[in-house]
């Protein structure tokens, strides 16, 4: 039986790329977003999230669901899954790195390489979409 990491991430676009944020010490990127802690809704835990992180508010009212992508979690054992539910939604603020993030990136579909099994399937569904190059 699988075990589930359940996660959150904010698909904000800008010239058909998505933003993507590297962790101090590491040299995978990530959506920006993260855990859920006890007792939170995905728009409690994801403001909490990138307000850490990146250090803007997201505005409540223009929260909107993506989907959901579950895949092997990155650097967990075999059989560890993450399901991350994608959101988009407008910020106020300046996007700046910030708590455990040492950098901010844009992501196109050709930086898949640098990124978590999840994120790959997110690319993915972006180009798809034709929403990012």
């Amino acid at each position: 039986m699988p075990s589930f990491i359940d996660k959150l991430a904010w698909i904000h676009l800008k010239d058909k790329q998505v933003l993507g944020t590297r962790s101090k010490g590491k040299d995978t990127y990530y959506i920006p977003g993260g855990k859920r802690e006890k007792d939170e809704s995905d728009l409690q835990a994801l403001e909490r999230e990138i307000t850490e992180e990146l250090n803007v508010q997201l505005i409540p009212d223009t929260v909107r669901f993506v989907g959901k992508f579950e895949a092997q979690a990155h650097g967990k054992p075999e059989g560890t899954l993450v399901r991350m539910s994608c959101y988009t939604g407008d910020y106020e603020g300046i996007l700046k790195a910030s708590s455990e993030i040492e950098e901010l990136c844009w992501l196109k579909f050709e930086d898949r390489g640098k990124t978590s099994p999840v994120d790959i399937l997110i690319l993915t569904w972006l180009k798809n979409q034709d929403l990012i190059d």
